[in-house]
């Protein structure tokens, strides 16, 4: 870009870091995140849970065009600062209307709408900073090009959708994901522009982080007014191993080899590698981690409240199904993108996942305190065996430039 003729969008730099506009930002996303959680709270059935995923998954690609956005231009300069405000104005609004997203409240606008309208605006300035940016950039430019039609088609779908009502409304939803996942999909990767991959990667490791931190949130949600007592402790202290082992599988090693794997590529590939493993394959984990919360929620509620719940009493099966299979969903993405970006197959963490999906008919027979110590137990011995196993390797991770070409020396043994 020839930053003489646009003084105020200025490029990023290939060590560039996250900014503190982009981390307030992520602050609207925080907010967004507790209106999902209480939306699948407040209908806690299948189609509860299903409409609130879609919900994520909308907010999500509006985040993620963001994260591309601040990878171009400089988030806190000129206009790339008045972008970030102004998206962060949209997305605010949208976010306060997900509990109206299906089905719409009594008086004020009409929820469905307004969240259509919001979401295109988030779009639109998106697309027209690119639009900006790519004036001096022919192969930027015709990538927008390819990308505009799956901005403007989901939109329409989603008015479309706050025309109907239940079954129909739900499915409209699920086709304005389509248009929107996939279209970016088809529109190819060659023209997008990735400037800084350490960037690109603290960004979304920063963005899980602030999904653990919901989890955390609805550990004392669930206990918000009652009296202190041991079980609640235990819960807590529960709550806290399970979320803190998903930190740990994420951070520890992974997202070390990853970013190192993203820095080496070049052009079209570190683009495409940019879009699978980050932009598509965090989706699932984030959403993994939102199930998580609802169901460590939902446990803190049946040991806190003893008038209304025994101690003894089990966790009714869709909530466990979300705190099992949320840490499952977690662990399966997390071997997708370890796949994506080392190229290793990780037959532990899919081995665990798939038994914990196994575990939720045992675990329907326990008590809600006894279910949480099961799942906690099996993370923690997941993430030491693999601490023991490879520590040496995890040393050389960890404290110098080893990529994952290192684990083909060492017999190509699974690790994190």
């Amino acid at each position: 870009m020839n930053e003489a003729r646009h003084p105020r969008l200025l490029p990023v730099s290939e060590e560039a870091r996250v900014t503190p506009i982009e981390l307030f930002f992520d602050l609207v996303f925080v907010f967004s995140l507790t209106q999902v959680s209480a939306l699948m709270a407040a209908d806690l059935t299948g189609r509860g849970i299903v409409r609130g995923l879609l919900v994520l998954g909308l907010l999500w690609w509006t985040w993620v065009g963001y994260a591309w956005l601040g990878n171009v231009v400089q988030a806190e300069e000129g206009l790339g600062r008045a972008a970030m405000f102004g998206a962060m104005a949209a997305m605010f609004v949208l976010a306060m209307t997900v509990p109206e997203a299906f089905d719409d409240l009594p008086g004020g606008l009409e929820g469905p709408v307004v969240i259509a309208f919001a979401y295109l605006a988030v779009r639109v300035l998106h697309l027209v900073m690119f639009f900006a940016l790519s004036s001096d950039d022919p192969g930027l430019r015709a990538q927008v090009w390819r990308f505009s039609p799956s901005v403007i088609g989901s939109t329409a779908v989603l008015l479309v959708a706050s025309q109907l009502e239940g079954t129909a409304h739900t499915l409209t939803w699920v086709a304005a994901l389509i248009v929107d996942y996939v279209g970016t999909m088809l529109g190819g990767a060659s023209g997008w522009r990735l400037r800084s991959a350490s960037h690109f990667a603290e960004r979304h490791g920063l963005i899980l982080i602030v999904a653990l931190g919901e989890s955390i949130v609805a550990i004392g949600v669930g206990v918000a007014g009652v009296p202190i007592s041991w079980p609640v402790v235990a819960a807590s202290v529960l709550g806290l191993t399970v979320a803190g082992c998903l930190w740990w599988a994420y951070f520890d090693v992974v997202s070390i080899v990853a970013e190192r794997v993203l820095r080496r590529a070049q052009g079209e590939e570190r683009v495409r590698l940019a879009r699978d493993a980050y932009s598509y394959l965090h989706l699932p984990m984030v959403a993994g981690i939102v199930l998580v919360a609802l169901g460590l929620k939902k446990v803190l509620e049946y040991v806190g409240d003893t008038s209304l719940h025994e101690l003894s009493e089990a966790l009714p099966l869709l909530p466990l199904g979300a705190l099992y299979g949320g840490v499952a969903l977690f662990l399966f993405a997390h071997s997708a993108f370890k796949l994506r970006t080392w190229r290793r197959v990780t037959v532990r963490r899919l081995g665990v996942a798939a038994l914990l999906v196994a575990l939720i008919p045992l675990a329907e027979e326990l008590s809600a305190l006894t279910a949480l110590a099961l799942l906690a137990g099996v993370l923690v011995v997941m993430i030491a065996s693999e601490a023991v196993r490879y520590s040496e390797l995890r040393e050389r991770v960890r404290h110098a430039e080893v990529g994952p070409e290192a684990h083909v020396e060492d017999r190509s043994r699974d690790m994190s």
